[in-house]
């Protein structure tokens, strides 16, 4: 209890601009955990779905795997289907590559979909509380201006103690922002360079021929 009356205490004494922040904070998560699902299924997905193609490439059954990745939701069997499609009207290595290759700039957004929108909030909360700091400041000096030299020392160190809680919440709250940023950042480029790699095992079991 004394933990969360201190944590109250702080979040009073910030003032207004520590609500703006908090709603920063709930945005932030809720992106992070909608973005974390997405792309843990999507690993998934994928990888199952390899695991069935992978077989029938193998065999020579592109009929089979066309039917099995134009079925999936599946990122990877997007970019597959669109290059077994293509296969179908071509054997030049090249037209089957840039295929797949325009698929996966369809695909890659749909991956990457809000996470950028962690870095601009971490940003955002830093200059706010920034911002909350100052006003505190500007508020604190004013309000001493007309107060007995010997009390104003007391309520001045007090007022900036209070406005530099605006400062380390907005801290607080960017700092995670931003590392939950770079992991699934992280996330999204492996996701992508297995996609990629996916399509390189796909040309090399495919009889295609290269551009004269």
């Amino acid at each position: 209890m004394e933990v969360f009356g201190t944590i109250v205490r702080f979040f009073q004494n910030g003032g207004l601009f520590m609500y703006p922040i908090v709603i920063i904070l709930a945005i932030g998560l809720a992106i992070a955990i909608e973005r974390y699902i997405y792309l843990t299924r999507s690993e998934s997905g994928n990888r199952k779905l390899w695991e069935k193609l992978q077989p029938l490439l193998s065999n020579g059954d592109y009929a089979g795997a066309f039917e099995v990745a134009s079925k999936s939701d599946a990122a990877v069997g997007q970019v597959l289907a669109y290059g077994i499609s293509r296969l179908r009207t071509s054997t030049n290595r090249q037209d089957v590559e840039m295929s797949m290759e325009e698929s996966l700039l369809e695909v890659t957004p749909q991956l990457e979909k809000r996470t950028h929108y962690l870095a601009v909030l971490a940003n955002v909360a830093t200059l706010l509380g920034l911002l909350g700091t100052i006003m505190g400041l500007i508020a604190g000096f004013t309000a001493v201006a007309n107060v007995n030299p010997a009390e104003k020392a007391d309520l001045l160190s007090a007022s900036i103690s209070v406005a530099m809680n605006t400062t380390a919440f907005g801290l607080i709250v960017a700092i995670p922002l931003l590392l939950l940023h770079a992991i699934l950042q992280t996330r999204t480029t492996a996701l992508v360079d297995s996609i990629e790699m996916a399509s390189v095992k796909f040309l090399n079991t495919t009889r295609t021929t290269e551009p004269a």
